[in-house]
């Protein structure tokens, strides 16, 4: 066999082994580890997909105390309906394309897709995450083509093994959140790029890629609305890299305009918004991360967004993303190598002007999300640093490559030539190294019918006595709103933080001749933190949401009365939902207005 035929041969082989190790791992996360949808976002967005497979628009059964309030006063203070609710908080391509799935495998018919019997798992979860997998999958793909022609094939290949063998990118993927779809677009812009900067280097048109990238960008947009950020990053780098100056950046910017003009004229008709609730998300960051509690409530006059903690804020947002930069670009270790590579001079010119495009992107995404916030969570609903992980780590590894072949004893030692390519995979491997056993152990364990989400969701338990408890036109209170709308398929309300605003939904509810049914606690507010953090976020209803757990570390007697309704607070609100059922034990509990006995009678 001659050198060229043993060549393409260990080629074959090595992408053969590549493509088992990603059929592999496609099957075992979406069957043998998968647990469920793992972020509030994520289902909240799934249950609008399913509305809108429905074809009743993009409405929503999450009903947030803020947003109905904003409703009630567009209407001159009239009832709203709590159903056939309008979104305005999400951005609209995630839901779009899992409705298109829903539509094609019949979702948006519920009693064809119950969850079947010894299982635990609700089978349109794996749907969702099967969406969001292929995208992950594509934009492996999209990556390996873009790398390859900024440096070569070797670095492209250990570029699509690190993103393979990243747990974040598979926890992301699994969570139900856009982030993968956001990939997929941001690969696809940054492939057009290159495109543009190769013509422009070669001093030819480079007007229709550049576009064709600004389009992909404006994809990212409507898939979080923090692309927003990138976008911009990206009409600057335009501006300055591109000649004619301002042509192309004009382009894109209308090209940006144009879809968030509808969707600020139709947040405007139905929340008095241009930004509708979407807004509001900027109090996770500068408003102090105190997002949740303004959207559980019915009024923004004791929540100041320019306030003395403004700066102190917005720094604490530079800190958790300067801190965490690693774990929020995937743990790949080498993708922070990018910014030391800023100052190496790669031969050529359309790579290395590349970076700069992608550090101006970076930077304008930096500052959106010290405005809008995010957590140390790799997982966060936030997280967009991700999205530079794969492009950077290239970069990265072109760096240290040239440093490594620089070392007196790799020149004097064939085999060491790709060592340190070896290293780097393996210390990026670690994670899902170190998780695997327990995954495949937990996975055999329960044979096939998984386990759930828990805490704090729990699919089945919520369906089997929600559908009892709950008629179809009849709503609920609940601390996670997003899992009975999906899992359950009724309307919810997320629980206010006040006993008035509690009421004053309950008189909107009887005004437009809603039941409401009971209030639904879990882990979701019993387990946000300790004492202090859930009378922050629960306020007058603390002493419900710890019901539970006060139960389960006391030896009630027969005299002993639940401190909910012992609360002067809310003892009122509870004698109206005084019959718990249990979904599992302490933990999830549906405070009901009847007892489940008539309820089971009422159903049959």
């Amino acid at each position: 066999m001659n050198q060229t035929s043993s060549a393409i041969l260990q080629r074959i082989l090595r992408r053969f082994v590549f493509f088992l190790f990603l059929i592999g791992l496609t099957l075992a996360n979406l069957f043998l580890f998968f647990k469920g949808l793992s972020s509030p976002m994520g289902i909240d967005q799934a249950q609008i997909a399913r509305e809108i497979s429905r074809g009743n628009g993009f409405t929503t059964k999450v009903v947030r105390p803020l947003d109905y309030q904003q409703k009630t006063e567009m209407n001159r203070d009239t009832a709203v309906s709590f159903f056939n609710f309008k979104d305005s908080y999400h951005a609209p391509l995630n839901p779009l394309l899992n409705a298109a799935v829903f539509k094609m495998i019949n979702a948006s018919d519920s009693t064809r897709w119950l969850i079947k019997n010894n299982k635990n798992v609700f089978p349109l979860d794996r749907v969702i995450a099967a969406v969001s997998t292929v995208c992950f999958l594509l934009s492996i793909g999209v990556t390996y083509l873009l790398v390859s022609k900024l440096f070569d094939q070797k670095i492209a290949a250990i570029t699509a093994i690190l993103m393979l063998f990243c747990e974040t990118f598979w926890s992301l993927s699994l969570s139900g959140l856009p982030q993968m779809l956001m990939l997929l677009f941001f690969v696809s812009g940054l492939f057009f790029m290159q495109q543009a900067l190769q013509k422009h280097e070669d001093q030819s048109n480079s007007y229709l890629p550049a576009s064709i990238a600004g389009i992909f960008f404006t994809l990212v947009s409507l898939t979080h609305y923090l692309g927003i950020w990138i976008a911009i990053g990206y009409i600057v780098f335009t501006a300055i890299a591109f000649r004619p100056r301002g042509l192309i950046s004009v382009t894109c910017l209308v090209i940006l305009l144009l879809p968030f003009s509808y969707i600020i004229y139709r947040n405007t008709e139905i929340t008095g918004s241009p930004f509708g609730l979407a807004f509001f998300n900027i109090y996770k960051g500068i408003g102090g991360n105190i997002e949740n509690l303004v959207m559980r409530g019915m009024s923004l006059s004791s929540y100041s967004l320019i306030n003395d903690n403004l700066v102190l804020n917005v720094l604490e947002n530079l800190l958790i993303q300067t801190g965490s930069l690693i774990p929020l670009l995937g743990g790949i270790i080498v993708a922070p190598v990018f910014f030391v590579s800023l100052l190496h001079p790669f031969k050529h010119t359309t790579t290395s002007l590349f970076r700069w495009g992608l550090m101006m992107m970076f930077i304008f995404g930096a500052v959106g999300l010290s405005i809008f916030g995010i957590s140390d969570k790799t997982t966060d609903s936030n997280q967009i640093h991700f999205l530079f992980a794969p492009i950077m780590a290239a970069y990265g590894l072109a760096f240290i490559s040239v440093l490594w072949k620089k070392l007196s004893f790799v020149q004097s030692n064939y085999w060491l030539g790709n060592a340190h390519y070896l290293i780097i995979i393996g210390i990026c491997s670690l994670p899902m190294i170190f998780s695997l056993p327990a995954k495949v152990k937990l996975g055999l364990h329960t044979s096939g019918a998984g386990i759930p989400q828990w805490p704090p969701y729990y699919p089945v338990g919520i369906h089997d006595v929600l559908a009892v408890a709950m008629k179809p036109n009849a709503i609920c209170f609940s601390d996670q709103p997003w899992a009975v709308a999906w899992y359950a398929d009724r309307t919810s309300i997320w629980i206010p933080p006040t006993k008035k605003e509690f009421i004053s939904l309950e008189n909107s509810a009887e005004r437009t001749n809603t039941t409401i049914s009971g209030i639904l606690i879990s882990p979701e507010s019993h387990g946000v933190g300790n004492y202090s953090d859930i009378i922050r976020q629960y306020k007058d209803f603390t002493s419900l949401v710890i019901t539970g757990t006060v139960n389960q570390s006391i030896k009630p007697s027969e005299e002993y009365m639940p401190i909910s309704l012992s609360d002067l607070k809310i003892k009122d609100v509870m004698q109206r939902y005084p019959y718990p059922l249990n979904i599992i034990s302490s933990d999830l509990v549906f405070y009901s207005a009847n007892s489940y006995e008539m309820l089971k009678a009422d159903s049959e």
